[in-house]
């Protein structure tokens, strides 16, 4: 559809009169200027459609009545963070966040204050050989470890990035040789960076079930590791109790809060966990604002709750289950985030903005605005 006529169906839509003043001109020229910078590179739009296209799609869902509330809340409430937004906090993760922990170890080591580091040659050759004996392993698709690995040409080696959390024996076996290689017979990694695009509650991340079972992602690399570490022994290039840290390029606060607690416990109650201490750190922290909120936030969540579908709770049953919910009206977790990440849309996010759903018994058929690649239903 050109963007002429989903524009012209938009303005029906929402019943905008036409004229050179009319409230159609000019959210035409802010709808155009949003869509070409940001909105229409969204990876999951069908093909021969756009957002304008979507969005006109996504109003006519609604009862007239409740059309200008969705509006309002798209144009002042959804925060979208584009390919070059993403981007740069994947650039300023080595030198802001692994940088300054590497220079403030080798300064102790050396004795001497961070700054003084880089001044002599054994300084510089110390924090080479540190940062050389650094692993990085992307934890999902969206880790981007590609552009982690051009944006460190030259100080990150191609031996020392894992791409999944998923490592067999003879990748582990060729980490160890490289390294060996590099830093001499008895070298290992001291620190593991497990890195992942963008948390929203924490609760995937690790978590305790019934009877002591743990589980999550953290979970899935330490049995990783405790069984490589079985089967390689002394060839397995990570040191006993390594040090651990786990980096997001964006965090909602909310997701920070709840890491830090989970966190604290595994070290407490995890008696087979793999690692020593643990750092979590952000690329960006999303302010708990970000939340929609009764007051503030009445009207959308209203609509929430009137145009929910409960097919989608339970087509996503057995997901919703670890995080003891059982709908995801107001996203996964209660999170009620109004975030739209290029790649996908989070399920943090309200599903008003991103579920589709083909309801049964007089229920309301879901319309996404940014339709959601799911990976639970």
């Amino acid at each position: 559809m050109a963007n002429s006529m989903a524009l012209n169906l938009i303005a029906e839509v929402m019943g905008w009169e036409e004229g050179e003043t009319s409230p159609a001109n000019r959210e035409y020229a802010w709808l155009k200027m949003m869509s070409s910078i940001k909105y229409d590179g969204y990876a999951d739009f069908r093909a021969g459609v756009r957002f304008i296209e979507s969005l006109a799609v996504w109003l006519k869902q609604f009862a007239k009545e409740d059309r200008q509330t969705a509006y309002d809340f798209f144009k002042s409430r959804v925060v979208y963070i584009s390919p070059a937004e993403l981007q740069c906090l994947i650039e300023i993760f080595v030198p802001e966040v692994v940088t300054p922990h590497l220079r403030r170890l080798v300064a102790r080591q050396l004795g001497v204050k961070p700054y003084e580091v880089w001044s002599t040659p054994a300084g510089s050759q110390a924090f080479k050989d540190r940062l050389r004996g650094t692993l990085f392993v992307g934890m999902s698709d969206g880790s981007r470890m590609d552009i982690l690995r051009r944006a460190n040409s030259g100080k990150v080696s191609q031996e020392q990035v894992i791409t999944t959390l998923t490592i067999d024996d003879a990748k582990w076996r060729s980490l160890g040789k490289k390294l060996r290689d590099a830093l001499g017979d008895e070298a290992k990694f001291d620190d593991v960076y497990l890195i992942e695009d963008f948390t929203g509650s924490g609760t995937t991340f690790i978590r305790q079930e019934a009877a002591g079972k743990w589980d999550g992602k953290l979970e899935k690399f330490n049995a990783g590791v405790l069984d490589a570490r079985k089967k390689l022994g002394d060839a397995f290039p990570l040191a006993d109790q390594f040090s651990l840290h786990i980096h997001h390029y964006i965090s909602t606060d909310q997701a920070r809060n709840s890491l830090d607690e989970r966190i604290a416990f595994a070290i407490e109650n995890w008696s087979e966990k793999v690692f020593g201490e643990v750092t979590i750190s952000e690329g960006i922290r999303l302010p708990s604002s970000l939340k929609l909120h009764p007051d503030e936030d009445s009207g959308i969540l209203d609509l929430c709750e009137r145009y929910h579908d409960p097919g989608l709770d339970k087509r996503l049953e057995i997901h919703l289950a670890a995080a003891k919910m059982t709908s995801v009206k107001y996203g996964y977790a209660n999170c009620a985030l109004p975030l739209i990440m290029d790649h996908n849309t989070p399920n943090n996010s309200i599903p008003l903005l991103w579920a589709e759903t083909e309801a049964e018994s007089g229920n309301h058929s879901m319309q996404p605005l940014f339709r959601r690649r799911d990976r639970h239903g």
